[in-house]
């Protein structure tokens, strides 16, 4: 089956190999939620990956089109991680203008610097009807 022109790869230790997941039970968890499919169609963690193969990975707001060009089954250095896949251009594009809007949007919420100061409290309980 596995032979060394036609390596293969479980696809949950090939997301970790690659960097996609810090534990492999989070690639397993993102597997079995839908987030990954292979060549188009769902997947279980045991299906095996081959060099060609296509992936759509969904991280966040994030969707990711992979090309996998080398399996393994190690994780190692991140710029060898890098050079297991390549991402579609188009992908690339979509991420990075989404990355974008998302920073352009307004903060949910407002970061404190810890507990107000006297003037601070005095200004919310006149805002709250309490002089």
């Amino acid at each position: 089956m596995n032979s060394p022109e036609n390596p293969q790869v479980r696809i949950d230790k090939w997301l970790w190999a690659a960097r996609f997941f810090k534990t492999r039970a989070l690639a397993v968890e993102a597997i079995e939620g839908g987030k990954v499919e292979l060549n188009g169609d769902k997947v279980k963690r045991a299906k095996p990956v081959h060099r060609g193969d296509r992936v759509r990975l969904r991280l966040g707001p994030y969707e990711h089109h992979l090309t996998i060009f080398d399996v393994s089954e190690r994780r190692g250095p991140a710029p060898v991680a890098q050079l297991l896949y390549e991402e579609d251009a188009e992908s690339k594009t979509r991420r990075e203008a989404l990355s974008l809007q998302l920073k352009a949007q307004a903060p949910l919420f407002r970061e404190s610097t810890g507990r107000p100061s006297k003037k601070e409290r005095r200004d919310l309980g006149k805002l709250k009807g309490r002089d």
